[in-house]
């Protein structure tokens, strides 16, 4: 997606916190997941950012969880949001892309957004995405969890593309706290509920008593 997809949940979270977006497609080179994580590192320290809470949704989950594992003394907290975790190879595959569950999970906005990466950057893409179902998670998950960092994974109730299960043995693993999010008033919430539903995403992560979000951390921005 385009950085502009989550523009709406940014901006609430905006209200608490500074936020910052990357757009890890925008280099016009051949996708390569040490130089996307060298750039997050330089941005962290270009906004010089001691450390930092992440916030990782589906494919941004593993490049997160790369990261935390590369960088532990630059983060306080992990967020994943029904994130690519245990599942690998063609099992991820068949349920990130399987035709129907994508279409049933994408807003017009975020079809838009990915369209527009495809036609922009589609060699970045079909690498990234063969990185992600290729790569094992298992030895960064071990690393962040023996180093003690405070991690939360948030599911969606009815997530299409990926499993629960999954989700949940990825959570064991990494010793952290698993909550299904669901809303009486919205009805069944899917995998792009964290663009769709900005509100109750900002809510879901109050809940999780985030030092980012602690109310003596709270501002309103310029």
């Amino acid at each position: 997606m385009l950085p502009r997809t989550y523009g709406k949940t940014a901006r609430l979270l905006a209200k608490h916190c500074r936020v910052v977006v990357p757009s890890l497609f925008d280099s016009h080179l051949r996708w390569d997941s040490a130089r996307v994580l060298d750039g997050l590192l330089a941005t962290i320290d270009a906004l010089e950012f001691e450390r930092v809470t992440m916030i990782g949704h589906s494919f941004g989950g593993a490049l997160e969880l790369e990261f935390a594992a590369r960088n532990l003394d630059r983060v306080t907290e992990l967020v994943f949001v029904d994130t690519l975790a245990m599942s690998r190879e063609w099992t991820l595959a068949a349920e990130a892309l399987h035709p129907v569950n994508l279409a049933r999970v994408t807003s017009p906005r975020a079809a838009v957004d990915f369209i527009a990466s495809v036609v922009t950057h589609p060699a970045e893409l079909v690498g990234a995405a063969w990185w992600s179902f290729m790569s094992d998670r298992t030895a960064e998950i071990q690393v962040v969890a023996n180093a003690g960092i405070r991690s939360h994974v948030l599911w969606a109730d009815r997530d299409g593309l990926l499993s629960r299960a999954d989700g949940e043995e990825f959570a064991r693993a990494l010793n952290a706290s698993f909550s299904v999010v669901h809303s009486p008033k919205i009805g069944p919430i899917d995998h792009d509920w964290m663009f769709r539903n900005p509100t109750l995403l900002v809510s879901a992560l109050k809940k999780l008593h985030l030092h980012a979000l602690e109310p003596s951390q709270e501002r309103v921005p310029k």
